[in-house]
């Protein structure tokens, strides 16, 4: 099952390094150099106990972790440059501890973990005397995003292979990852942990930074390269290579995972002032035919899994696109900040799936929906993988898609039953705009055009919304008792206009 937030690091943080600057030898830091450990590391059995936070620190309570803050006047290169960096202390669900270098020239030099480097809140000095071998549980990057001359965070990496990224005027919402190793399995899910980080030293002025990272887990290794570049729509470019221990039996590339509570596609479940409530709404898709595809969240009754079969896709990503904050009327969340986290591959991926994970949840602190590509090959104990792609955190882009857009999912009662005893149908009400859709006047050959795998959909019909610019499509669907995968777009003269908007209806 997938990482709730409350618990993400408790099932396994980087643990102290072994590699650091022994491991080098005479050598000089280098990618290839990094990759070559991993690939050694694959072959042999997986250690677990390295890097165990003391039992005093575990036992924290969530009030008195937050309480342990990072000194701002400690950063590394404070003053020196537009970056500096800052670490967290573990304890409490960070439990494992990474190491942390600074790369110059090739030249590694290890950061020493201090406990002078915490204000520690409600926690005694006598607790954390005797600390200095504790190490990190993770680190933070700051940049001057929304003021040139103050450096704000915007860069985290914390707890198993998890990070976050967000650009200008952005909120923390949903998370990035290394690697989900059989996520959804019957075996139960691994959560292999990045154990050690190699930051390379950024001239002054420069506007990117490199991190390096290893990754180690139970079935696999692996080397990570991470160019960051803060901006308004800040960007990674990832380069991995990812070796086997053992079998494996489904491996997701660029997972990201985020929360869904309620939207307007399900009001009134929940006992709660807000209308939505939500990281994220809906699951964007570019096949590689050109095929935009939308998914509208769910929060469902029992655990789904959806497969978008998309071979070398040219993107997916789960994506924030109501940025109201009327649709939230949060004043401390923040939810129409939150961004939109897009993967772009690099290269051909070759055959295999985009797969979402909706797992259902009774509150807001739970992270509860997954996505992620799998690859259609099969990999075995000492097999490679290669992964590239660029990750973007951005609040609108209008050329995801390019055409018209889904905005809003609308479901409710439908006018008539199904005839012969078949039951009561459903209303369903698609909101588009975007693309060539403002443009178009209320007397254009606008069709909906609907689709259901079971059940029958009936009265499709258009409506041109003269308050906003956008269209409305609305169609009645009758199920027959079974699941169903709705499928929706619009289209003038046998020309798309839209996206096309996916709805998995479950019996």
């Amino acid at each position: 099952m997938f990482l709730t937030s409350a618990a993400r690091g408790a099932v396994g943080l980087g643990a102290l390094a072994f590699l650091g600057r022994g491991a080098l030898a005479n050598e000089t830091f280098s990618f290839e150099w990094l990759k070559q450990q991993a690939r050694l590391l694959a072959h042999s059995p997986f250690d677990d106990s390295l890097g165990i936070v003391p039992k005093r620190w575990r036992e924290l309570s969530h009030g008195q972790y937050k309480g342990i803050t990072y000194g701002s006047d400690r950063s590394v290169w404070k003053g020196e440059g537009l970056f500096e960096l800052q670490f967290f202390h573990p304890g409490f669900h960070y439990d494992r501890t990474v190491a942390i270098n600074i790369v110059q020239d090739g030249e590694v030099s290890a950061i020493p973990f201090s406990s002078d480097l915490f204000d520690f809140g409600d926690v005694s000095l006598e607790k954390s005397s005797n600390g200095d071998d504790l190490g990190f549980a993770g680190l933070r990057v700051l940049y001057p995003l929304d003021n040139r001359k103050i450096p704000t965070e915007f860069l985290v990496f914390l707890g198993a292979s998890y990070f976050r990224l967000v650009g200008r005027e952005q909120q923390y919402g949903l998370s990035a990852r290394g690697l989900a190793v059989d996520t959804a399995e019957n075996a139960g899910e691994e959560f292999p942990m990045f154990r050690e980080f190699w930051i390379e030293r950024p001239a002054p002025d420069a506007t990117a930074i490199t991190i390096y990272a290893l990754l180690d887990g139970n079935s696999v290794t692996g080397a990570f390269r991470f160019v960051v570049r803060p901006r308004t729509a800040s960007q990674i470019g990832v380069d991995a290579e990812i070796y086997t221990r053992r079998a494996v039996d489904k491996v997701g590339i660029a997972p990201l995972t985020s929360m869904y509570f309620f939207g307007e596609n399900d009001p009134g479940r929940f006992d709660n002032y807000r209308p939505e409530v939500h990281d994220s709404d809906g699951l964007m898709i570019n096949a590689r035919s050109g095929e935009w595809i939308w998914r509208p969240l769910a929060n469902p009754r029992h655990l789904r899994i959806s497969s978008f079969f998309v071979d070398s896709p040219k993107g997916f990503g789960l994506i924030q696109r109501d940025l109201e904050f009327a649709s939230y009327q949060d004043l401390e969340a923040d939810y129409h900040r939150r961004p939109s986290m897009w993967i772009q591959p690099r290269g051909e991926w070759g055959k295999g799936h985009v797969e979402l994970l909706e797992i259902p949840t009774d509150r807001d602190s739970n992270d509860n929906i997954g996505c992620y590509w799998v690859p259609d090959r099969e990999l075995h104990k000492g097999d490679s993988l290669k992964l590239s792609y660029v990750l973007t955190a951005y609040l609108d882009n209008p050329q995801w898609p390019p055409g018209g857009r889904t905005l809003a999912t609308r479901i409710g009662s439908a006018r008539e039953e199904e005839p012969n005893g078949g039951g009561q149908g459903r209303l369903i009400v698609i909101d588009f705009d975007g693309g060539d859709l403002p443009f178009l006047d209320t007397d254009q050959p606008v069709e909906a055009m609907v689709t259901t795998s079971t059940g029958r959909v009936a009265n499709a019909q258009v409506q041109k919304n003269t308050v906003t610019g956008g269209w409305r499509a609305m169609f009645e669907f009758f199920p027959d008792g079974r699941g169903a995968d709705l499928r929706c777009f619009l289209r003038i003269r046998g020309h798309a206009l839209t996206e096309t908007w996916t709805y998995l209806w479950s019996a």
